[in-house]
């Protein structure tokens, strides 16, 4: 069975990952794609809950063998990938199958899906606000901080290659245009 796809793309610190946990949390018709990767296990995560991890020489046999909807060599051996398997084990469950990726990734998937796919960019209102996100988390050192706003920098100049652009400037509106969006492309 085939169904329809929703993808969530936007920098770190757009709030894309809010937005979606907030969708699967209303929708019963939601489900998330678990990525897989090659990264390590962090102490609180789960494997198939959080990732599905697995090692370089896997991943890349699976590469090979045709087995990624879209993947991506973020650093060097640090991959992360969408498994067909997993799209279609959500399909099967008939289940709209939701995606939290990077912009690469999230481009890939779109080219991949076509119309069975809508792609929403969410997008910080500033480059300001971004830093100022970032910087509440304190999870960043200034060094991170720099690499991560760089990066969102360049990733904001593809927002219009995406389908819809939400732009996060309360998470009440994005979320309810979120919702709005959502509505009209399930149905």
């Amino acid at each position: 069975m085939q169904g329809k796809l929703l993808l969530f793309c936007g920098p770190s610190g757009s709030g894309k990952t809010t937005i979606v946990r907030h969708l699967l949390d209303t929708d019963p018709r939601l489900a998330f794609s678990i990525s897989a990767t090659t990264r390590p296990k962090r102490e609180t995560e789960t494997d198939g809950v959080d990732y599905h991890f697995i090692s370089v020489n896997e991943f890349k046999r699976r590469i090979d063998a045709g087995e990624f909807v879209e993947w991506e060599e973020v650093y060097k051996d640090r991959f992360y990938g969408t498994l067909r398997s997993e799209v279609d084990r959500l399909w099967r469950e008939n289940k709209v199958v939701v995606f939290d990726v990077d912009v690469e990734g999230g481009l890939q998937l779109k080219k991949t899906f076509g119309e069975l796919l809508l792609a929403v960019f969410v997008m910080p209102p500033s480059v300001e606000a971004l830093h100022q996100r970032l910087t509440a988390r304190q999870s960043e050192t200034p060094e991170s901080l720099k690499a991560r706003v760089a990066k969102a920098e360049h990733e904001l100049t593809y927002a219009f290659r995406f389908d819809r652009v939400i732009v996060n400037d309360t998470l009440e509106h994005a979320l309810e245009e979120a919702k709005q969006v959502v509505a009209g492309f399930v149905q």
